[in-house]
């Protein structure tokens, strides 16, 4: 329910703004602007064409557009980024935080980047490149190092005095985290125990030594898995001698979770989540004919076997009528199949110690399906053509189709995996072709070995 709130509100304001633009009112759209969330302004940019992008863009507070660069896709932030003047691009990343701003950093222009480390001080700087140092897709990448640390051996009353004369905490921060002298990782503080226990007593009384901190090398996938099983808010970061480096929030992780989502939509159909909505014709053209071309190869090899039969279609035009049926059957049993097992591989809940119980699983669900549904479609083609014969030949393509289907799959993706093949990329694509041509190669041939 909350979704389809939140999605009404933003088409809502979707439709003010278009309205308000195409009425010329720029001081109501600034002022309207200026009311938003970063990320609300950032989904209306994505939302509109390129020419409107750039007046919006052009209206938005400056304190705002940083934030703004961080929400939109690869795409659409290379455009703005183009049309920004290079001082208004410093002073957008003057407040972002240092994990925030590695993020969008590789994307400045090296003039600009240059300026940003210039104006940054020595700890800053030092910060920035420690994550910069990492790849994206790590507990590295995604870390802020912003942490307040503290000592086992002090006092809860000591602890107190340190954070009112820091006079601020991090966003965030539901934990201090506990290290030594040399920084080696020992637990963390939660501020809940830092309030509700007696001033007087250390912090190694009382510290949660249980958090496993992450390591920096970690896969961003992995990090947000540990976050859900744990419902964590923070976690530490630390390197091979477990040597605290940083932080991981539930902001980022909540990024890497929409992220991922985005990603197997996507490539499902072989597109990019980052790709641009409004992006220019040919642009978009260009990168779906790839995927078109590979279609088309497919469908060939369908069209192939088909032209394997044509003498035996060419004598009995019911079997022209009824091979949809049989492929479309296979079709969305393997779907199904295959959409349970990829978010199983996505989930980590699939591997080699369960693939194989899994597999026997599908193709008993495959087996009892195709009993029931190839005696519904019998019953309807001896109704329907007045042919036991044709009947029962179709009863057992589908039976066929849908038990290999299964097979498929739960295999394909696995074996995709193995290969380092995204299977939400190529998965669907691959079974499609099994579907159809097992279940053409089925039908026709019992066929032309009874019918004709």
């Amino acid at each position: 329910m909350a979704d389809v709130k939140e999605q009404s509100i933003s088409q809502t304001h979707l439709q003010t703004f278009s309205e308000l633009l195409e009425e010329g009112t720029l001081s109501e759209v600034r002022e309207k602007l200026s009311e938003l969330h970063s990320a609300e302004i950032a989904f209306l940019i994505e939302s509109v064409p390129s020419e409107t992008r750039s007046t919006i863009w052009e209206l938005v507070p400056l304190d705002s557009s940083g934030d703004i660069l961080l929400h939109v896709n690869d795409e659409v932030r290379a455009e703005l980024i183009s049309q920004t003047d290079k001082q208004e691009l410093v002073a957008a990343t003057e407040k972002l935080d240092t994990d925030d701003l590695a993020d969008i950093f590789q994307d400045l222009p090296d003039i600009v980047s240059r300026e940003v480390l210039q104006s940054m001080d020595l700890q800053d700087r030092q910060r920035l490149e420690a994550v910069l140092s990492f790849p994206d897709d790590t507990a590295g990448g995604l870390m802020n190092t912003d942490t307040i640390t503290i000592r086992p051996d002090i006092s809860l009353e000591t602890v107190f005095r340190y954070l009112r004369f820091r006079s601020e905490m991090p966003d965030t921060t539901d934990n201090l985290i506990v290290v030594d002298r040399k920084d080696n990782y020992l637990g963390v503080l939660s501020l809940t125990k830092l309030l509700t226990n007696d001033p007087a007593l250390n912090v190694s009384d009382i510290m949660g030594k249980k958090v496993r901190a992450i390591p920096v090398t970690q896969s961003a996938k992995e990090v947000a898995s540990m976050f859900e099983k744990h419902d964590l808010v923070s976690a530490p970061v630390v390197d091979e001698n477990n040597i605290l480096m940083g932080r991981i929030t539930i902001d980022d992780v909540v990024d890497v979770i929409r992220d991922e989502a985005d990603h197997s939509f996507m490539r499902m159909a072989g597109l990019n989540e980052e790709d641009d909505m409004f992006a220019p014709v040919v642009v978009s053209s260009r990168r779906r004919t790839i995927w078109l071309g590979v279609n088309l190869v497919t469908a060939l090899l369908a069209a192939w076997v088909i032209g394997l039969f044509d003498a035996t279609i060419e004598k009995m035009v019911a079997l022209a009528v009824l091979m949809p049926v049989v492929a479309s059957m296979g079709g969305i049993a393997g779907s199904q199949t295959l959409t349970l097992v990829i978010r199983g591989i996505a989930l980590d809940q699939i591997g080699d110690t369960n693939a194989r119980q899994l597999l026997m699983k599908e193709l008993a669900v495959g087996a009892l399906n195709g009993l029931i549904w190839a005696s519904i479609i019998a019953g309807i083609t001896i109704l329907w053509f007045n042919d036991f014969l044709l009947g029962a030949i179709i009863a057992a393509a589908i039976l066929i189709n849908l038990i290999v289907a299964a097979l498929a799959g739960a295999t394909i993706p696995l074996f995709l995996k193995k290969l380092h093949i995204d299977p939400a990329l190529a998965g669907n694509v691959v079974l499609t072709t099994v579907t159809d041509v097992v279940g053409f190669f089925a039908f026709l041939s019992l066929a032309a070995l009874f019918l004709v």
